[in-house]
């Protein structure tokens, strides 16, 4: 799921873009954690409980689930043919 520059992130209100911080990539508001970080450990098997806990301290499981849910929402699926 981790196709983070696939996803238009725009109205996202737990993320931003700034330009100059993190050359630009998608961020967590106000913080420097990579929304890429939090997806890719999410896609390694991470829980946002354990992302937030262990990874990424002060990011809150709440947030970190809201941001894996935006995510989800809009990553393409692959199509299968029967």
């Amino acid at each position: 799921m981790s196709e983070v520059n696939e996803i238009d992130w725009k109205d996202c209100p737990d993320v931003e873009s700034v330009p100059g911080r993190c050359g630009g990539a998608w961020v967590v508001k106000d913080s420097r954690i990579l929304v890429e970080g939090i997806l890719d450990n999410y896609d390694e098997g991470m829980s946002p409980e354990e992302i937030a806990e262990d990874v990424y301290d002060g990011l809150g499981a709440d947030r970190a689930r809201r941001i894996i849910a935006y995510a989800r929402g809009r990553v393409r699926q692959p199509v299968t043919h029967i």
